[in-house]
């Protein structure tokens, strides 16, 4: 059997603290995807503040409804273990969740400051795909989010660097990196909607696509 050390998620140890990667990737995403929505903004003629102001709110909403989507579709397992529904720092989050509850948010903040929800979500759309192909990186240093076994010989077919084919060595079986193939479909959609951007549609027309 080979003997492959996977990537160690965590960071960096501050006393009884853990710092994962994952963390520090997810955050990472936000904020690169905080500094391209206000460019946009400004472009757009809305204050720098606008999607500073919003994530504040926004951010631990669609946290919060990331953890209760993913109890909710794994109920048989937190219906027997109830105390940690609330567990969040175990894992288990889910994107579909965030993005529910970010656009609620977004819809109330546009309600507020009487501007249009349909132009912060055009303005943000790249943002969120770009913060999903970053975030799934953070599926790759916890070995999860994969796809079904391959073999190694598949994987070095694919020409991926040793880092990553070690790190689907989980358990005994390499797995496709699935986490690698969203990321880069992410990016060329983030790609897609930046065109989208500069032409002439109706609102809403970029975050719908």
């Amino acid at each position: 059997m080979e003997s492959i050390k996977p990537l160690n998620p965590i960071a960096m140890q501050l006393g009884p603290f853990s710092i994962h990667w994952y963390g520090i990737i997810i955050g990472t995403g936000i904020l690169l995807g905080l500094y391209i929505s206000t460019n946009e903004a400004v472009k757009r003629g809305l204050q720098k503040e606008v999607f500073s102001d919003l994530i504040l709110w926004a951010l631990p909403i669609a946290l919060i409804f990331a953890r209760i989507y993913y109890v909710i579709f794994n109920w048989s397992y937190y219906s027997q273990h109830p105390e940690e529904i609330i567990a969040i720092w175990r894992g288990g989050i889910a994107i579909h969740g965030a993005l529910i509850g970010a656009i609620i948010t977004t819809v109330v903040f546009a309600k507020k400051r009487n501007l249009s929800f349909w132009k912060l979500a055009d303005i943000a759309a790249p943002s969120i795909i770009l913060g999903q192909a970053i975030g799934r990186w953070g599926n790759f240093m916890n070995q999860e989010a994969h796809g079904g076994p391959v073999s190694r010989e598949f994987l070095e077919s694919l020409h991926l660097p040793d880092f990553i084919i070690n790190q689907m060595y989980i358990k005994g079986s390499y797995y496709h990196p699935t986490f690698l193939y969203e990321s880069l479909w992410n990016l060329i959609g983030f790609l897609v909607l930046l065109v989208l951007q500069r032409i002439n549609l109706k609102h809403g027309e970029v975050f719908l696509t």
